[in-house]
């Protein structure tokens, strides 16, 4: 009862720019004004300035199953709005701590799952859940990796939706936790802002993010098994085909280390080594783009070629880290969310700062019952599904996609979960009839090494379709700048210092 009760509560629609008595928000008065005080046209030449400058550099990303004429193919430029999605340092603040709380736990429960299990033997997650979890690798039963830290770079999804009071609410929807992709959108677009806006920079106190490249290599460095000072570290990329190619490359740039594909890595006497011009070089920490199944063809896929023979051996031996770990995933999968704030107060003894989504999981019959018999107001997901694919948002379907998708769960009830339609807030969006509201996200990225790291905010990701909740640059998703700012007590960032090191 209390969970349609949280589906009725969903009809609200609380919108970043304003109160919900229709007032500007105290963080985004100075961008109004600035904004009323701009030419018409401002908007329009800035935004083909941005296209223009993206195109050239090359930030696109891979369509899958979308053909060119020659059959290559899609590349796509993903579409960037120049209107900025502020976070006052209060919220930020309270953001932070609920992430590292939850990334804390969910290594933890990595940890346990593939060692002592202690949160099966509670009763809190059931077995099943575990051993039928495609992403779960029997391989990494009893392997000890490195700080025991398997997600060393998550990226959480955050909404923000109407909570019982009727004010805005961070939740979090998705936690992913293998390779998770689109920081580099996060940073070029803070470069496109500072380039085109400067003003707003000397009016705002934004926090920097330019600095996730040194962040990031200090992560990965910290997880190398070598005893060496100097550790080398590269970045494993499935190749040029990729959709995320582009993000690959950038970030084995930003951080000065090698960019490699399979065949350029090697293993002999229990360690990796890639090729150089100078004969091979011992490698300790494998940055991997490539998912388990492609990792290893002795272990896993054996037709794969985007991986290295004997790579598994090496990785359990100790003699290299693979970051994010082999059998990660398992705890990223759909039907292991909702068991998260579970996992914060067994592993933590604390409640959850942040909250889950209120969740019908399709495997138990009350819950399965009540999403057919609402399926035309909830969203329902594939639990192994990413990117937008294998969805169903029921108030966007229609008939006929809803009874296909009314087979399939009948066909096959735990591979779904089903969700209340969030009222995702929505921000003020350049478009072609001008600024309206779109409905957005946030990707926050969390750093876990040694310590715990974050920059300020992360990708703000767009549906710039009217009325759409997908934000993903596969369905026609854009991305914004995110700005979080920054507390008045603490010492600001000069512009310059900023522009620098964007």
């Amino acid at each position: 009862m209390a969970m349609q009760k949280f589906d009725e509560m969903y009809t609200r629609l609380p919108y970043e720019f304003f109160t919900h008595g229709a007032q500007i928000r105290e963080h985004y008065k100075i961008y109004d004004e600035w904004l009323a005080r701009q030419p018409g046209d401002m908007m329009a030449q800035r935004r083909e300035e941005a296209e223009m400058i993206f195109r050239r550099v090359g930030i696109t990303f891979a369509v899958y199953g979308e053909k060119d004429e020659e059959g290559a193919g899609t590349e796509r430029l993903i579409p960037f709005d120049l209107i900025p999605r502020i976070i006052p340092a209060s919220e930020w603040k309270v953001l932070e701590r609920g992430l590292v709380q939850r990334v804390a736990a969910l290594n933890r429960f990595v940890h346990d799952v593939y060692h002592d299990q202690e949160i099966i033997k509670a009763g809190i997650v059931p077995r099943e859940q575990i051993e039928n979890n495609a992403q779960f690798r029997p391989e990494m039963m009893g392997v000890n990796v490195p700080n025991n830290i398997y997600s060393h770079i998550s990226g959480v999804d955050i909404v923000r939706a109407p909570n019982t009071a009727g004010e805005g609410e961070y939740y979090v929807l998705e936690d992913n936790l293998r390779v998770p992709s689109g920081v580099s959108y996060m940073l070029e677009d803070r470069k496109m802002m500072m380039r085109l806006f400067p003003a707003l920079f000397n009016a705002y106190r934004v926090a920097p993010v330019a600095h996730y490249p040194d962040l990031l290599l200090e992560t990965l460095r910290a997880s190398s098994p070598a005893t060496t000072a100097e550790p080398t570290v590269v970045v494993l990329t499935p190749g040029m085909h990729n959709s995320a190619y582009f993000e690959h490359a950038f970030l084995a740039q930003q951080m000065g280390v090698e960019l490699v594909e399979g065949q350029d890595l090697f293993v002999r006497d229990n360690f990796c080594y890639m090729r150089t011009t100078r004969g091979p070089k011992r490698v300790d920490v494998i940055y991997r783009r490539v998912d388990d199944d492609f990792l290893d063809p002795r272990v896993f896929r054996p037709t794969s070629t985007l991986g290295c023979a004997g790579l598994l051996d090496v990785y359990r031996a100790g003699n290299v880290t693979i970051c994010n770990a082999v059998g990660t995933g398992v705890a990223d999968d759909k039907s292991i969310y909702p068991f998260v704030p579970k996992m914060i107060e067994f592993y933590l003894g604390e409640k959850p700062i942040l909250n889950n989504v209120p969740t019908y999981m399709c495997r138990n019959p009350d819950d399965l019952a009540y999403t057919l018999a609402n399926l035309k107001d909830l969203v329902v997901k594939e639990v192994h599904g990413a990117g937008g694919y294998g969805m169903l948002v029921g108030p966007a379907a229609t008939k006929a996609e809803i009874e296909d998708f009314r087979k399939a769960l009948l066909a096959n009830p735990s591979g779904y979960i089903a969700q209340p339609t969030l009222s995702l807030s929505s921000c003020p969006t350049f478009v072609e009839s001008g600024i309206a509201p779109r409905h957005i996200d946030l990707r926050p990225y969390v750093l876990s090494g040694k310590t715990v790291q974050m920059v300020p905010g992360g990708l703000t990701r767009v549906a710039l379709k009217d009325g759409s909740l997908v934000v993903n640059s596969s369905q026609g998703g854009g991305t914004k700048d995110t700005w979080v700012l920054e507390d008045a007590a603490s010492p600001a960032v000069p512009t310059q210092t900023q522009t620098q090191s964007a």
